[in-house]
C-alpha cells in the first residue's frame, strides 16, 4: 500500500508540474477592469474631439511615410478600424488621457507618458467607439475625398455623423464614486507593449504570445540601455538583434521541448507503476474475498429438530 501512495504523489506531483510550466504570459495576467458606462454620456463630446484630432494626424503621418505616394481609401479606413481599439496600435492615444474631475463635470486631461490600462482607459475607449459605430468607412471616404482640416472634420464627426456633441453633457452625480488615479506605465514595458500591439497580424505573431514579457525585455541591448555611443557598434547590435532574437527563441523552445519530454516520460512510467501497483492490489482482493466466501461456505448449517 505504501507503495501505491508514493505512486499517486508522484502522479500528483507531475500534474501540478504541468500546470506550472505555462508560460508567465498566460499565467500572470491581470485582473481586467471593465468600463464604466455611466460616465460615458459625461466625456462623450470630449472623446470624439480627441478621436477627430487623432484620424486628422494619422492621416497625414501616414501619408508623410508613404510620400510620395498617395494615401488610398482603404488605408484609411484601417485607421478608422483601428483608432479605437486598445488592441491595435492606433489606439494609443487612448493610454494617455486621464478622466479628472471638476465640479460638477469630468474633464480629459492628456498626459505625457501612457498609463496603466484600468477602468478609465477602458470607458475612453467605450466612448470612441459609440461615436466611430459603424461610420469608419464614411469617416474615412470623408477623409479621403474631402481632405478637410481639424476643425472641418470635428463638426463632420461630432455634429454631422454622430451627434456626440449636438447636446450639452449632463452634470456629474454627487455621489459618483471617483476614478482610480493615472499612473504612468513604466518605459519599458510601454515601448514592449506597443511593439507586441504592432505585431498584431503579421505571419506568426501569435506564436510570440508564449514568451513573457521578461523574455522579450532582457534581450541583448533592448531599449538600448546598454549600447555604445559609436555608431558602427550600434549598427552591429542592430544587425545581430535578429540572430539573438532567434537565439533566444531556439533556446525557450528546446528548453519546453525537454520538459515536456521529461514529463511526458515520467506520466508514462508512473502510469506503469500504477498499472503494476493496481493489478497486484486487484490479485489481494481476490484472494480476500475468496478466503470470506470460502469461510462461510464451510460453516454448519442449522440442525434440524
Amino acid at each position: 500500500m505504501a507503495r501505491i501512495k508514493a505512486a499517486v504523489l508522484v502522479y500528483v506531483a507531475v500534474i501540478l508540474l504541468l500546470s506550472t510550466c505555462a508560460p508567465i504570459s498566460y499565467c500572470a495576467k491581470k485582473p481586467v477592469a471593465g468600463a464604466r458606462k455611466e460616465d460615458v454620456p459625461y466625456i462623450t463630446c470630449q472623446v470624439c474631439e480627441k478621436l477627430a484630432s487623432q484620424l486628422y494626424h494619422q492621416v497625414q503621418k501616414k501619408q508623410a511615410q508613404i510620400s510620395p505616394k498617395k494615401i488610398s481609401e482603404f488605408e484609411i479606413i484601417g485607421i478608422a478600424e483601428n483608432v479605437c481599439n486598445l488592441k491595435k496600435e492606433e489606439a494609443d492615444w487612448i493610454l494617455k488621457i486621464d478622466i479628472v474631475e471638476q465640479g460638477d463635470k469630468l474633464v480629459l486631461v492628456e498626459q505625457e507618458a501612457e498609463g496603466q490600462c484600468n477602468s478609465e482607459c477602458k470607458t475612453i475607449e467605450r466612448a470612441c467607439q459609440e461615436i466611430m459605430g459603424y461610420s469608419d468607412t464614411d469617416v474615412a471616404e470623408y477623409l479621403y475625398t474631402s481632405k478637410p482640416d481639424i476643425k472641418s472634420l470635428v463638426n463632420y464627426l461630432c455634429k454631422d455623423l454622430s451627434k456626440a456633441c449636438s447636446t450639452k453633457p449632463p452634470p456629474v452625480l454627487k455621489n459618483r464614486i471617483p476614478g482610480e488615479p493615472f499612473v504612468p506605465k513604466p518605459a519599458k514595458e510601454a515601448e514592449m507593449e506597443r511593439i507586441m500591439r504592432s505585431m498584431e497580424g503579421m505571419p506568426g505573431a501569435p506564436g510570440m504570445q508564449m514568451y513573457s514579457k521578461e523574455d522579450l525585455m532582457n534581450m541583448k541591448n533592448f531599449g538600448g540601455e546598454d549600447g555604445d555611443d559609436n555608431d558602427d557598434e550600434d549598427d552591429d547590435d542592430e544587425s545581430d538583434f535578429p540572430k539573438n532574437l532567434g537565439k533566444v527563441f531556439r533556446e525557450k523552445e528546446s528548453k519546453s521541448g525537454d520538459w515536456k519530454q521529461r514529463i511526458t516520460d515520467g506520466i508514462l512510467n508512473t502510469g506503469d507503476v500504477l498499472k503494476k501497483q493496481a493489478n497486484k492490489v486487484s490479485n489481494h482482493v481476490q484472494r480476500w474475498w475468496s478466503g470470506i466466501k470460502a469461510a462461510r461456505s464451510k460453516k454448519p448449517g442449522k440442525t434440524e429438530l
